[in-house]
């Protein structure tokens, strides 16, 4: 099972080693090295910012992966990460599907060539509804998947 819990200061190391392995490097919109100094100061600013939120997934008590939700003027803008060790293995769509499920309304940007990322975006609940310069932005759309059906038909009598 998947868990996803809010991340801690002492999880720096595991995090870094995910943001400046080169596959990461390659998917992300900054796709420079970060160093430790750098790390760890947005590490702490992450932490403390209160328009962001940052977790770590958990199986089986080890540390698989990280989902950021930034808070913007009315969506979430999700970006998630995956420990290259865990990669292949339903870590990234499980964690988004569950990121996705906690908030309204969702988007997410993606490299077009990134096509794990898509794949987990769309298997998430995410649809396409933007593409500019080469970056692919997808978004919660109400009512679509079983998570949607579910609200609905609670929702209504």
């Amino acid at each position: 099972m998947l868990v996803l819990r809010p991340a801690e200061f002492q999880d720096w190391h595991e995090l870094m080693l995910w943001r400046n392995d080169p596959e990461t490097r390659k998917n992300s919109m900054n796709n420079e090295v970060v160093s430790l100094s750098d790390h760890m100061k947005w590490l702490q600013r992450t932490l403390n910012d209160p328009s962001r939120e940052l977790f770590v997934a958990e199986r089986d008590g080890a540390m698989v992966g990280t989902v950021r939700a930034d808070h913007r003027i009315d969506e979430i803008e999700l970006s998630w990460t995956v420990s290259p060790q865990h990669r292949g293995k339903g870590v990234a769509t499980e964690m988004v599907r569950q990121a996705v499920q906690r908030y309204a309304a969702v988007y997410a940007t993606i490299k077009s060539d990134n096509k794990r990322s898509i794949r987990v975006a769309e298997k998430a609940g995410l649809v396409l509804s933007d593409e500019r310069d080469g970056v692919l932005t997808f978004r919660k759309v109400p009512d679509v998947g079983a998570a949607g059906a579910e609200n609905v038909s609670k929702a209504e009598p």
